[in-house]
């Protein structure tokens, strides 16, 4: 069913200008604290002298060594100011510890009380001299300097893969020297007081006592206020829910609604090609999870994967770096093959050539996902030296490909709205803008706009401020304006399927956009409590992320009405209901939302557990609760929807479909619980109990207690890749290979899906 154009506005204005209020205001605390971020950023000195005036390093080294590690994907590995990867070290972290202890050493001793309060006074000090851009290092803080060089020297460039490491990654010693440099800085930034403050630059994480670093003040009473906000909103949530029916407008309940058999329907030369979007999707999908499983097994075994030593061919920096790419990839293929496959579903017809251009972005999409894979394998085996972040591995996580392929996926991705807006045009030109033809293409504009921030996060600047702009994409763009688009494209295909009333569906819209936004924006401090933020990174960023979950409950309370209003709809049709298992994905989207960035998400915001668990299992939980469990499930949900009409009826397969939809929801929960969420739970025990130092060892993580709950995801693995993501690549071949042969040039205006019966 093509939804008819007319020139009224479906919803009060008061909708549009909730929008519009919440954006304002949300962008503007996001300005100013984009100048707070430049102002307050922990000082990057002209170099570090010791107590005799002698250079240890210089400014520039600090930059260079953090361009060391990028280049070799070591954010990919361990993680700075507890952001990147989960198998090494956080090297902020481990900097401190280790120098912290060398420094005791140095004075005697630990045992020495005099020994321990020297080397906390040295630590909390603030030498560094603005008006020189001077900083002194004492004489025990020098003396760690060199030694952590040779020690990191020894990491970086053992001939073996015992550290999951690819054997001698690094063996110059002036970039060991310079990396250590970097770490050293980062750990300054970590201990010493921020002037005029009784903490640390990094509002004092990491939690060390042998610098006295304890949590602040701020992450106990924002955490507080973050809970009181939390319980209050949803209390005043469940009350609204129960006064007010938010959705309303049950017009079809009187209708009969006939569904046209998928066979019925002829399909747009566009909406053919997006069969071969979602084969590659699904390839994408299955390459995704097995490099999953592989860098998993790296916490069980290191050098052993049943009875290879994968380090040699694939190193844990290089698996997970492909692994959460390839995340990223296949779900935005699905979106853009749901996307060009809708637009002629929304406007009745399809312009000459539009198949041509959806060929030509696959093929671009295709260059840039096979380019990217090859570049990011070159540069973590060090054969790009020259233009290394450019074609090569960038480091950043999740913005690990090089800036070459970064810069084309966003040209890409801006090509494809061309695509959708020369598809609707005439639709547009015709709607007032704020109706959800208007929303639909809106929403897609987000798509590239937020990811072409990324190109702010440049590999030579300040550490603290590319983490900023790096989490507006990884946070504004995957958490908020893709959790919109996912919202108007589920919502357009249960009016499109006319089992909703289009009124209906707006409202649901325009309600996830002002309750999510309301977090969401500003929500995304929450990542960056302890990256060298001033503390009302901390204090925002808490208050706000905790209010993210009162939208996501009340939008998974209304997003089960909306489930089921389409089903009590869909039960009245005269005919059989063609997308029962696509819509069974859509549903559990609900529950992974609530479940994964819910409430997962809500147990690592709070500032004091995120202060004890950044970095560790529990962080990873929430990641695969939320990013598989609502984008994933989704991107599957689409294309069993759109290759329901792409394969004639004698081939789909509704037990394939079922398999998959049981296997990947199981197999993602098994992971969760069975895995994840007990280790990082152990994880943080440890972390509070004995050191977030010693919780992030390689040691601790893979001792026989964890390695044995890594061994108990095998189960949920194996099910989720074979009987979750085969079944799916499988009915995907079938929409290529048994592809509905009849193709309409140009859809007239009229029924195209369903047909609606007014009653008699």
């Amino acid at each position: 069913m093509n939804i008819p154009s007319n020139g009224e506005l479906m919803v009060s204005k008061a909708w549009i200008q909730a929008v519009a209020l919440v954006m304002l205001i949300g962008f503007f605390i996001m300005g100013l604290l984009a100048y707070y971020t430049y102002r307050d950023e922990p000082p990057i000195p002209a170099k570090v002298v010791d107590s005799n005036g002698t250079t240890l390093f210089s400014g520039n080294d600090i930059t260079a060594g953090q361009e060391v590690f990028l280049k070799n994907g070591l954010m990919e590995y361990g993680s700075i100011f507890g952001h990147g990867a989960w198998l090494g070290p956080d090297f902020t972290t481990d900097y401190l510890h280790r120098a912290a202890e060398m420094s005791n050493d140095y004075y005697g001793g630990k045992n020495l009380d005099t020994a321990r309060q020297q080397t906390i006074a040295d630590f909390k000090t603030n030498r560094y001299d603005s008006a020189t851009g001077v900083l002194t290092y004492s004489a025990a803080q020098a003396d760690a300097f060199q030694k952590l060089t040779t020690y990191y020297g020894q990491l970086f460039g053992s001939p073996t893969t015992k550290f999951g490491l690819r054997q001698n990654a690094i063996t110059d010693p002036e970039q060991i020297r310079e990396m250590t440099a970097f770490f050293s800085w980062t750990a300054w930034a970590a201990s010493t007081l921020r002037p005029g403050k009784s903490y640390s630059y990094t509002n004092n994480w990491p939690p060390e006592s042998l610098v006295d670093n304890h949590a602040t003040a701020e992450a106990v009473v924002w955490s507080v206020i973050s809970l009181i906000a939390l319980l209050g909103g949803l209390g005043l949530l469940l009350a609204a829910f129960g006064r007010w029916n938010y959705l309303g407008g049950h017009s079809r309940e009187e209708k009969g609604i006939q569904f046209r058999p998928p066979d019925d329907v002829l399909l747009t030369p566009a909406q053919r090609s997006c069969a071969w979007f979602f084969f590659i999707m699904a390839g994408l999908f299955v390459a995704q999870s097995l490099l999953g499983g592989a860098a998993e097994h790296y916490r069980a075994e290191i050098t052993n994967f049943f009875g290879v030593d994968l380090g040699r061919i694939l190193p844990f920096n290089l698996a997970r770096t492909w692994h959460l790419q390839l995340a990223l990839f296949w779900v935005v293929t699905s979106y853009l093959a749901a996307g060009i496959f809708l637009a002629p579903m929304i406007t009745g017809r399809e312009p000459r050539g539009q198949s041509l251009l959806s060929y030509l972005l696959l093929g671009a999409l295709a260059l840039v996902v096979f380019g990217s894979l090859l570049g990011e394998y070159a540069g973590v085996n060090g054969w790009i030296q020259k233009g290394w972040s450019w074609f090569g591995h960038q480091g950043f996580t999740f913005l690990d490909l090089g800036r070459f392929w970064q810069i084309l996926l966003t040209v890409g991705l801006f090509f494809w709205v061309v695509i959708l807006f020369r598809g609707m045009r005439n639709r547009l030109h015709t709607e007032r803008v704020g109706n959800m033809p208007w929303l639909f293409f809106l929403l897609a504009l987000s798509i590239p706009a937020f990811y072409a921030i990324g190109l702010l996060v440049r590999t030579n600047s300040h550490f603290t401020t590319t983490d900023f702009w790096r989490f507006w994409v990884v946070h504004l763009w995957v958490e908020d304006f893709l959790e919109l688009f996912t919202t108007v494209l589920v919502a357009y295909i249960f009016v499109l399927l006319g089992v909703v009333n289009q009124r209906v569906a707006l409202r649901l819209i325009y309600l996830d956009i002002v309750l999510y936004s309301a977090g969401g924006v500003v929500g995304t401090m929450h990542h960056l409590y302890f990256s060298g933020e001033p503390a009302i990174h901390m204090a925002l960023g808490a208050f706000f992320s905790a209010a993210e979950v009162i939208p996501l409950t009340f939008l998974t309370l209304e997003a089960w009405s909306f489930l089921q209003l389409g089903a009590q709809q869909g039960s009245q049709a005269v005919t059989p209901f063609p997308h029962y298992w696509s819509v069974m994905f859509l549903a559990s989207v609900g529950f992974w939302n609530f479940l994964g960035a819910g409430v997962f998400g809500f147990l690592i915001n709070l500032p004091i557990v995120s202060y004890y668990e950044i970095g560790t299992a529990l962080t990873a939980n929430h990641a695969h609760a939320s990013m598989m469990g609502v984008y994933g499930m989704l991107g599957v949900g689409l294309a069993l929807f759109c290759l329901r009409y792409t394969i004639p009826a004698k081939y789909w397969s509704d037990r394939l479909a079922k398999l998959s939809f049981w296997a990947l929801n199981l197999g993602l929960t098994w992971m969760v619980f069975a895995t994840l969420f007990p280790l990082g739970l152990i994880q943080l025990y440890h972390s509070v109990s004995v050191s977030y130092f010693d919780a992030r060892t390689l040691k601790f993580i893979s001792n026989p207690s964890n390695s044995l709950f890594e061994w108990m995801r095998l189960p949920g693995d194996a099910l989720f890749i074979v009987g979750g993501t085969l079944p799916i690549l499988y009915l995907c071949w079938l929409g290529i290979s048994k592809m509905n042969k009849r193709t309409l040039l140009e859809e007239p205006e009229g029924v195209l899906f369903t047909e609606i019966h007014e009653p008699i």
